[in-house]
Order: structure tokens, then sequence, then C-alpha cells
């Protein structure tokens, strides 16, 4: 490694340690021509994965896309930034460990979806607006439809579960 100080390939490590949660490796260096120190970072090649779009074209995989979106759908939501970085992480990940060197982009749509349907109903619609192009009132109400379902499931539950209280005689 070529020291940053004085560009000479001479140095050794000092301490090596798992970093950005076990996806890169921080090694401190000694350079041992001008007595300097200064840290490496060390992370496994990306894999070079294309995103298919709609309409056939192919383009580079960009996590920050997926950030961005994300972000954007959960802007000014009473949600966790950690929430919304563990939602960005595993979507990543997931295109990351598809195993192919492509990827739909419906496919990636889809795993944001499930993400944000869980996480909060209103960053899911923001979300589903622009990612299904919502063009009139009837794509909008198609769009709600997975969360009155759910909505109306979970209120039917909540009524089956609460004790009937008997009148007093």
């Amino acid at each position: 490694m070529k020291c940053p100080y004085c560009q000479t390939d001479n140095d050794k490590v000092i301490d090596s340690r798992s970093g950005e949660d076990g996806y890169a490796t921080r090694r401190r260096r000694h350079c041992l021509s001008c007595d300097k120190r200064f840290t490496t970072y060390e992370r496994v090649a990306e894999l070079d994965i294309r995103v298919v779009k709609k309409d056939d074209s192919r383009e580079i995989f960009q996590p920050e896309k997926i950030r961005n979106g994300i972000e954007r759908a959960c802007w000014k939501r009473p949600i966790a930034t950690s929430e919304v970085a563990r939602v960005i992480a595993e979507v990543i990940e997931g295109v990351q460990q598809c195993g192919n060197s492509e990827i739909e982009s419906q496919e990636i749509g889809a795993m944001i979806m499930d993400r944000l349907i869980e996480l909060d109903d209103v960053a899911y619609i923001r979300f589903a607006s622009v990612y299904r192009q919502f063009k009139d009132i009837n794509d909008f109400v198609q769009g709600v439809q997975p969360i009155l379902s759910r909505n109306k499931i979970e209120l039917q539950r909540a009524k089956n579960e609460t004790p009937t209280q008997s009148k007093p005689r």
C-alpha cells in the first residue's frame, strides 16, 4: 500500500479490526520510510449488477437511488432514522445477494414496498404513487387497497379478541 504522505510502498500493519458492520476491514498502517501513520479500508469488490428497467434498458445498480427513494417516501414521517436506515440496508443487501448479474427494477420496487408497508402506511403510499405512476383516483384506490385490507383484518381480529361485557341485571 502506498503511503499517502511520501508515496513509498514500505509500510506495516499495526492494527486490524472489523468496520462498517462487518463489510470492511479497517487497518492502521505505519510507513517505515517517513514514520507516519494512516488508515486503509479493505472491502469485498462490488458485484457488477445491472438493473433491467421497464423499457428493457439496463443500467448499473446504484444504491443511492434506493436510499433517495426510501428517504423521500419517509420524509417528515414519525419514523426513527435507524428504521429508515435498516430498510435501506435490507433492500440493498437483498439486491446484492440476488445471485444474478441482472435484476428487474420491478423486483427492487417490490422489495421496497414490502418493507415500507410494514413500516408506515403513508410512506408506502408515497413510494407506490411514484413507483406505480398513479394516473388517476382509481389507480390510487388500488394502491391503497392492501393497507385497507390489512387494517380491516386487524380491526376484525381486535373485535374478536375483545371480551364481551355482560350488562348488569
